[in-house]
C-alpha cells in the first residue's frame, strides 16, 4: 500500500458534504498556561464525536455495489464502531460492529442506536478483531479495519488539509497514537505541504507500543488505562512505515496526567475529551520544553467518555488539589459531638460531603468512635486550617491521603 497527499486531498473531496470542518482557534489560556502558542483541533464534535467519521466515509463511498449488499463489519473500543455504524445506516449499508467486552458503555449504546449489530467479544481489540475476522469469512462481510487501510488513512489525513490551510505557520501537530491510522494520514499530508513541520506522537504509558517497536523495545504493553481508545497492543503495519520515515517524536503521557488535561479542556475550553481525545494535550503537559514557543496543532480526537468516568476523573481532580479531603477524627460517641465537630467545620467554611461512624472494628473503646468527615474546602490550605481548629478545640484528628 501507498498513500500520498493526492490520496488526502480525493479523501478531502468526496467527504466534504457529509463531514464537518471542526473548528481549529487558538487557546489564549491554555498558551498561556504552557508557554506555547496552543491551537485546538476541535474532532470531538464531528457528529459521532470523533475524528473516526472521516476515514469511515471515505471507505464506504468507495464500496463497489456488491460489497454494499453483502454489508460490512468492523471491530472497534468505539469511536470507528460508531462511524462505521452512522456512515452505513445513512448509506443503506448492513453493518456489524464486534467490541471488547469491557467497551464504555457509552460507545455500545451509540453504535447500536445507529442500527448496527453489536457483537461484544474478547478482552481487548486483537480478540475482538479475531472474533470479527471469522464472521466476515463465514457471512461474505467486508472487513473495515480501524486504522491499517489506506482508504482509511487516507480520510483520517483530511484533518491535516484543514489545520495546514487556516495556520500554514504551524511548528508542530501533536497527535494521539493507537493503531497508527491518525498519525499515518496527517503525517502524510503534513509533510508533503510543509516539510519542515514536526510531528508528535503520543502514546499512554500502558500502551507504547509504537514507541517500543521504534526502539527494538519488547516491553509487553497492557493493563487498564482511560485512553482506552489508544490502547493498542500492535499497530498497523501500514502506518509503521509511514511513522519510522515521517514522525519525528513520540511522547509518553500517563493516565494522572490525561485526567489533568481532560480537566483543563473542561474547565477551560468548555469541551468534553475522552481519554485518547485529551492525550495530545496531555504531552505538551509531560514535555513543555519540547513544544515551548512553538505553535502547536493539538487533536482533540474524540470526546465519549463515559459520564461515571467523566465525574470520576472531575472529583479525583479536586482531591489531588486539595479540594475535597478527608478528616478522621476520634471521637466520644455523646449525643451533641457530631453537631460539634460539623460547626467547627461550617465556621471555617467547609462543606461537609459526607460523614460515617467506625465503631465495630479495631481497638476503638466501646463508648468512643471514629468519624469519618469528607470536606470541600476552597484549597490546601484551607483544609489544614480546618484541621488544626478540631484539634484546637480537643479532638485527636488527622486529615487522610488515602
Amino acid at each position: 500500500m501507498t498513500l500520498t497527499l493526492q490520496d488526502i486531498q480525493a479523501a478531502a473531496e468526496r467527504i466534504q458534504s457529509s463531514i464537518m470542518h471542526t473548528h481549529f482557534e487558538k487557546s489564549h489560556t491554555l498558551s498561556s498556561i504552557l508557554g506555547a502558542g496552543i491551537y485546538l483541533k476541535f474532532e470531538n464534535l464531528q457528529f459521532t464525536s470523533s475524528f473516526k467519521d472521516r476515514g469511515a466515509l471515505n471507505k464506504l463511498l468507495q464500496l463497489s455495489a456488491a460489497e454494499r449488499e453483502s454489508g460490512v463489519i468492523a471491530m472497534s473500543a468505539g469511536n470507528h464502531a460508531k462511524a462505521v455504524a452512522h456512515h452505513a445506516q445513512r448509506l443503506g449499508i448492513p453493518a456489524t460492529i464486534v467490541m471488547p467486552q469491557d467497551t464504555p458503555n457509552v460507545k455500545v449504546e451509540d453504535t447500536r442506536n445507529f442500527e448496527a449489530q453489536v457483537i461484544l467479544r474478547g478482552s481487548n481489540l486483537e480478540e475482538a478483531a479475531e472474533h470479527a475476522h471469522e464472521l466476515a469469512a463465514r457471512e461474505n462481510l467486508l472487513f473495515i479495519h480501524p486504522y491499517d487501510d489506506e482508504q482509511i488513512m487516507a480520510g483520517q489525513g483530511t484533518i491535516a488539509l484543514e489545520i495546514l490551510a487556516e495556520n500554514p505557520e504551524l511548528d508542530a501537530i501533536a497527535v494521539p497514537i493507537g493503531g497508527g491510522g491518525l498519525i499515518g494520514g496527517i503525517a502524510t499530508a503534513a509533510k508533503a505541504l510543509q516539510p519542515g513541520i514536526k510531528v508528535i506522537g503520543v502514546e499512554v504509558a500502558g500502551y507504547p507500543s509504537t514507541y517500543n517497536l521504534l526502539r527494538g523495545r519488547k516491553t509487553k504493553p497492557g493493563g487498564s488505562t482511560i485512553a482506552e481508545g489508544i490502547a493498542v497492543k500492535q499497530p498497523g503495519e501500514f502506518a509503521m512505515e509511514i511513522i519510522r520515515r515521517l514522525v519525528d517524536e513520540i511522547v509518553i503521557v500517563d493516565d494522572e496526567t490525561i485526567e489533568d488535561a481532560i480537566n483543563l479542556l473542561l474547565t477551560i475550553e468548555k469541551t468534553v475529551a475522552e481519554g485518547a481525545g485529551a492525550a495530545a494535550l496531555a504531552a505538551v503537559m509531560t514535555k513543555p520544553e519540547l513544544f515551548a514557543k512553538t505553535n502547536t496543532a493539538v487533536i482533540l480526537s474524540g470526546g465519549n467518555i463515559d459520564t461515571r468516568i467523566l465525574a470520576s476523573v472531575l472529583m479525583r481532580r479536586l482531591v489531588r488539589k486539595g479540594r475535597i479531603v478527608r478528616y478522621r477524627v476520634k471521637i466520644h460517641d455523646l449525643p451533641g459531638t457530631l453537631a460539634d465537630v460539623s460547626a467547627a467545620i461550617g465556621k471555617l467554611g467547609g462543606n461537609i460531603l459526607e460523614v460515617s461512624h467506625q465503631r465495630m472494628f479495631g481497638s476503638i473503646p466501646v463508648k468512643d468512635a471514629d468519624l469519618y468527615i469528607t470536606v470541600e474546602t476552597r484549597d490546601a490550605a484551607q483544609s489544614e486550617q480546618i484541621l488544626a481548629q478540631l484539634r484546637a478545640i480537643g479532638y485527636i484528628a488527622e486529615l487522610l491521603h488515602e
